[in-house]
Formats: C-alpha cells, structure tokens, sequence
C-alpha cells in the first residue's frame, strides 16, 4: 500500500519505474546488502552501453548466505537435492551451506584462485554445483557453468574463451538407465583446448569414481581437507558474477556477461514481486544449473531472497513417471513451481487424463510459472483444469537473466490471457517494429524489441566480444536492444511471443506467425506437442511444414490426425496459411533444455547441410526427422526440384 491507505497496483510500480528508474532502482538496491552502497543506479556514460551500480561494492555470496545466517537464520532450509537418480534426499541449511561454501572457497583460494579469475563449473544437478557457483562468488571469482555432459569439443570451445584457472566437474551424472560420465569428455576437452587450466577439482560419485590424473586432478574432499576458510571478498557492482555461454548463430556461443549488483538487485526484487515469494518458503525452478533458469532461480534468486530452493536430479516423465513433479510439490510442501512448457508437455502427453495428480497433496503450490518455450493455450489449460492454481507464461531470456514480461503476483493478479506472458516488467520497455524499425499497430505481427537502457541485471556486453554484442543486439535497431523473438500487442498491451524472428515464415507475401498454427495444432485432442518450420517453395516463397507428436493411448489413426489438423489450421487462420504438409512423428528433436530444434528441422527439410547442434539432447532423432520430410518430398533425397507431393 502507498500513502493514506492507496493499493499500489502493476500499473504504479511499472510507471515509477518508467519515470524515475535511478529512484526506483535504487530504492531496489536497499533491499540487499552492500558494503559500499552505489553513488547512484544507472551508469550511462558510454550509452549505448549502460552499466548499473557499478561503483558500489558488495558480494554475491554473503547475499545469497552469510546475511540469513547473521540475521539468525541458520537453521533454516537453503536447499533440499531430491534425486530420485540415486533414490536419496537430503538438505542442507542456511548454516551448513555457509560452511561449506566457505571451505571450497578457501581451498579454491589456497590454490591461487581470486578476484576477476574464471572457474568452469562442469557438474550434474547436486548440491555442490551450487556450492561451487557461491564459492567463485565469496572469493570473487568469475564462474561459467556448462551443462553437465556437454560434448568435449563444446567444452573446450568455452575453456578457450573464458580462460578458466580451473574446472570444477563430477564424475558423471545419472540419467535414467544410464550413467554419463563426465572425466572423459571433461580429459577429451582439454586434450584439444589451447588453454589449459591449472587444475581440475573432481567431486567423485559412488555410481562412477573417475581416474585422476596426478598433477592436474584434485580431489573435492581432499582438496578442501585441513583449508582456511574464505571471507567474502567485496567486488564492484560492475564486476562479473559469470559467464553463460548461449548458442550463436555463427557455430561459436555468446558469452553473456552478468554483472553482481544488477543480478542481485533484480532478482531479489522479482522474487517478491513477480513471484509472490516470502523468505523461508519453498521455491522449485525444475530447470538445470547449466541453463539461465538454474542461475537465476535455482541459484542467486532464491537464496538472496532467503527462500528454499530445491535441486532435482530427475526428469518431469521416467522417474519413476509423469507423477514426478507432483510428487516433489507434495513432499516439499512447494509454493511456487517454474518449468518449461516442454516438461508439462511431456507429463500431459504421459498422463493426459491428469490422473496422477490425485495421487500427491499438492495444496501447497498457489502457482506454476512457464518459460522457455512458447506456452500454448491447451497446456496452459491442462495444467490450469488439474492443479486448480494460476499457470503463469512469462517471457524472458539467458541475455537479460530475468522476465522481460509476466504477470506480476506479488504485485497485483492481472487477468490472465492465455497465449500471452502478459505485461512488460518494470524497467522494460517493449516495442514492436517492423523492418525499418517504426512501431506497428495493435494486433499486428513484428519484431519485439526493449527500449535502451535495460534494467538491471542484465547483459551489458559479451565476454570480450563488445563489437560482436553492438552487432548481434544493438545494431538493427538504433537505440533498442533486438531481442530476436517476433509477436504483437493487444489493445491492454498484453504481449503475445509468437515465434523466432527467423521463425516468421513469408507465405505468397504474407507474414505468418508459425507459432499460431502451432497454437491451432496443439488445440485438437489427440496431439500431445508439435511444430511447425517453413520450407522454401518454388511457387509460394515459403510453406509450413507441421510434425505432429500424439498423446499416449490415443486410438485415431496417424492420418485421420493429419486430416482433421490441416482442416483446422484452415478454419483458424484460413486458407492463406496454405498448410497442407504435417505428418506424425515420435519425437522432436529438442535441446537439453526442451527447446525444439526448429532452424535444424528446416535445415534438413530445405536439403541444406547442418552443424549437429550442441545442446541436442539425442542426434539420432535427426535421423527420423530427415525420413519424414523426405516422405513428404522434401529435404536431399527428394531432390532439389522436389516439392509437395
């Protein structure tokens, strides 16, 4: 509430901060610890290129622990690992985390590691993971994390450009069926890296101790035996906390670069405002620490905000089955779940009667959050009808490290409209161009792009790559930062996200989002998930193309699917969609993060050759996609004058 008793709603905050972001911001920054508070919020002085908080000083570890533990919070819950991998749970306080943290930090220290050094943290979803993301911080060091089980040569791509003093792994991770053994993709990487790191810390799993190699290797518990535990070491508010590669469009990954003060600031901020978190509460990103979701709401958001979070060594679907999640709520007692629309796809498709749900209490959880794919309305629905709680899609990416548009909870419950992330976060301004960079009307399809400057706590550059950032991101449209998704507003400036710019297909001159045809797909009963890519076509430019994965026990035919899908998209969007060509598949081809392959699926349907993407999570679905749209007589081995059959 303001003053006399007025309710302070979205509309006030968003406005406050569109007035005077220096006063909002830094009224934000006092909700955090410094020990040197920032002259002032926003740096910017070499705009276009903007920097926040940057001459004042603070550690993201004594934020993220060390205030709770003072403010007389030990005991309570940082984190709870639930693996049902290995069958085990454990959890860890506020004052146990602090301990350890403290001591990887020390012998991290011991061995040269400090201030503005990089650490690659190589590791599956445990504990130390996390441990080890807060010890880089303590001691100031700047960490990168790839995802666990990487391919080497991805591996040693982001070892050669970030220059890690030293890798931090697991032996392996534990996929279901399988173990994954992460030394010898971790010892091919450095065979072929230019750079070569002083050392490697190795945490040994039971499930598949690994071969150190004398000299280099270094074992976790041993090394960390008999060491001086690390103080927080303060940083400036511009000091990296980490880099988090993202896939290029060159083959080579972006170093986006997060700098301490603004990621603290805005994600303890969202934590209470988008989120409608209390410290203390039990918070559940079911996402990957590799990813920018395990950064920002597995890691840094929650903890900061005091909150418990959990680390879950499982998949949505086969551990044990589409109940998992559910299961997890009940145990934990979670409030607030975020995941990918791709996991509630796969437990719908499993479970499309939502029959396991009644099997866990999960009255706990007041909301579900989704990001990452597009959310369509029949999973949103699904999710809505089953767990009885606000399914909120929000729209954001690894470059700004936090929701670029969402519905604010903790601030005010705006109607939710589904198929929309709903509304711009305080600090962003959104615009929707068309090529020439001028405004579109309401309803109309283009390019969504931010107003400069960014709020806080996101990507101010590229790790050493500031010409590569101008160009991949401020370039196209002067004065806005491109965020490569296309989409429109309604009259309520509510933001639909329809596709990847790329993904806009031109069809005999006409613009076409091939988000909505997916949006028509998902619609009918039996298709569990699709997607849909544009093909070139000599007659019309472009035609869409539509795969088609199907719910489990489903008893229509492939083709009677494929003849009622067509005959909707026709009805939807009409006849100027031209769509005729959709088959049904298994499976598609996503990454480890449960985004599909789609610039890969068109690729291959185009006869074009491709580069094996690295966060695939299995190659040999390429495999099946290329027999599908050779079938409908397209991709190499139709030919280049093949075209529908």
């Amino acid at each position: 509430k303001g003053q006399e008793g007025h309710t302070v709603g979205y509309a006030d905050i968003y406005a406050q901060a569109q007035q005077n972001p220096q006063a909002f911001w830094t009224r934000a920054a006092g909700d955090i610890d410094w020990v040197t508070p920032p002259s002032k919020a926003l740096f910017d002085e070499n705009a276009p290129l903007y920097e926040w908080f940057s001459d004042g000083q603070l550690n993201g570890c004594w934020n993220a622990v060390d205030r709770h533990v003072q403010a007389g919070h030990g005991d309570r819950i940082a984190i709870i690992h639930d693996s049902p991998a290995t069958g085990t749970t454990r959890t860890l306080t506020y004052g146990e985390l602090q301990t350890r943290v403290a001591t990887l930090a020390g012998a991290l220290r011991a061995r040269g590691v400090g201030v503005g050094d990089r650490v690659v943290i190589y590791m599956p979803m445990v504990p130390e993971a996390v441990e080890a993301m807060l010890a880089c911080a303590r001691i100031g060091a700047i960490h990168s994390v790839v995802f666990g089980g990487f391919a080497a040569h991805e591996l040693a791509v982001r070892i050669d450009d970030c220059t890690p003093k030293c890798v931090i792994a697991a032996s392996c991770g534990i996929e279901p069926g399988r173990i994954v053994a992460y030394k010898p993709l971790l010892d091919g990487a450095l065979e072929v890296a230019k750079h070569t790191p002083a050392f490697c810390v190795i945490l040994q799993r039971d499930q598949h101790p690994a071969t150190l190699h004398d000299g280099r290797d270094v074992d976790w518990h041993a090394f960390q035996s008999g060491v001086t535990p690390a103080e927080c070491v303060p940083v400036a508010g511009n000091h990296p906390a980490y880099i988090l590669y993202t896939s290029g469009t060159t083959g080579q990954p972006k170093g986006v670069v997060r700098p301490t003060g603004g990621h603290l600031v805005a994600l303890n901020w969202t934590m209470r405002h988008i989120y409608d978190m209390h410290p203390g509460e039990v918070f559940w990103a079911a996402s990957d620490v590799g990813w920018i979701v395990g950064h920002s709401y597995i890691c840094y958001g929650p903890l900061t905000y005091g909150c418990t979070t959990i680390v879950y060594e499982g998949k949505p679907v086969g551990t044990p089955d589409a109940g998992a999640f559910w299961r997890v709520v009940a145990d934990h007692k979670v409030k607030c779940l975020f995941t990918a629309p791709t996991a509630l796809r796969a437990i719908k498709r499993d479970d499309p009667g939502g029959a396991l749900v009644a099997d866990y209490d999960v009255s706990s959880l007041e909301s579900l959050f989704l990001a990452g794919e597009r959310a369509d309305p029949d999973t949103v629905e699904w999710a809505q009808n089953k767990l009885g709680v606000p399914v909120i899609d929000h729209w954001w990416q690894t470059e700004t490290g936090w929701a670029i548009a969402a519905n604010p909870l903790g601030i005010e419950k705006l109607p939710l409209k589904i198929g929309s992330p709903a509304v711009a976060m305080p600090g962003y301004e959104i615009a929707v161009l068309d090529e020439h960079g001028h405004p579109v009307a309401e309803g109309q399809l283009g390019a969504i792009a931010i107003k400069l400057p960014l709020p806080p706590g996101t990507l101010p550059t590229l790790w050493n790559a500031v010409e590569r950032y101008r160009n991949s991101y401020l370039h196209r449209f002067p004065g806005y930062y491109t965020t490569g998704d296309a989409g429109y507003r309604d009259v309520d400036g509510y933001l639909y996200v329809m596709a990847r710019t790329d993904d806009v297909i031109n069809v005999a001159g006409h613009r076409l989002s091939t988000g909505a045809m997916e949006e028509v797909l998902t619609a009918h009963a039996d298709v569990a998930e699709c997607a849909v890519i544009g093909v070139n076509d000599a007659l019309k430019g472009q035609v869409p193309m539509g795969f088609l994965c199907l719910n489990k026990g489903t008893t229509t035919t492939p083709e009677q699917v494929v003849t009622e899908c067509v005959a909707l998209v026709r009805e939807k969007i009409g006849p100027v969609a031209a769509f005729k060509l959709a088959l049904v598949v298994d499976r598609l081809p996503k990454t480890r993060s449960g985004k599909i392959l789609r610039g890969t699926m068109v690729k291959i349907a185009d006869g074009q050759d491709y580069k094996m993407p690295a966060t695939i999570d299995d190659p040999a679905i390429l495999d099946e996609i290329t027999a599908a749209v050779t079938h409908l007589g397209y991709g190499n081995a139709a030919g280049q004058d093949a075209k529908a059959p």
